[in-house]
């Protein structure tokens, strides 16, 4: 539950005027939030792609996030646009090579445990492309190919404001 609240309010944080920008690298963007639980850093990008049989969406994003003060590090998530389907895993596959297997709970779709961020990380950091895909309530499947151009840069970026090494 603490992961669903949290996406929610990255989100909101990502706009200029709560968040610091720290900076914009090819198709992903670096932030540094202040708040009551301490420093929070994050990059986030929107597909150049979406794909679905859908009317209306939201808004869509792939983000990886730090919170120090909980020892959390490259948390990846995604923000659908949509309410996914209950109990149906949503996934994200880079450079048509690496998948990886991810829970639904909302809007808000993340890898099952640190282990498996670690991997897609260092896996988006050697890739091009990244493409998720879910399932909305309604049943509509929907398909999200992210660049993974200006990544790492902005990883490193974010870390550094967290004090990460």
């Amino acid at each position: 539950m603490k992961r669903i609240f949290f996406l929610f309010v990255v989100l909101a944080a990502a706009t200029p005027a709560s968040a610091e920008l720290l900076i914009e690298s090819g198709e992903w963007t670096a932030y540094k939030e202040k708040d009551s639980a301490g420093t929070v850093c994050f990059i986030s990008s929107e597909p150049t792609k979406d794909q679905g049989a859908y009317k209306k969406r939201g808004d869509i994003f792939a983000i990886v996030t730090h919170r120090p003060q909980e020892n959390t590090v490259n948390e990846v998530s995604f923000q659908a646009g949509y309410t996914y389907k209950k109990g149906v895993d949503a996934s994200a596959k880079i450079d048509s090579k690496k998948s990886f297997k991810l829970f639904t709970q909302g809007e808000g779709a993340w890898t099952y445990d640190k282990k498996s961020d670690e991997a897609m990380v260092a896996a988006m950091k050697g890739g091009t492309t990244m493409v998720a895909k879910g399932t909305s309530s309604r049943g509509t499947k929907t398909t999200d190919t992210y660049s993974l151009k200006g990544f790492t840069k902005a990883l490193r970026a974010a870390a550094k404001a967290c004090g990460i090494k």
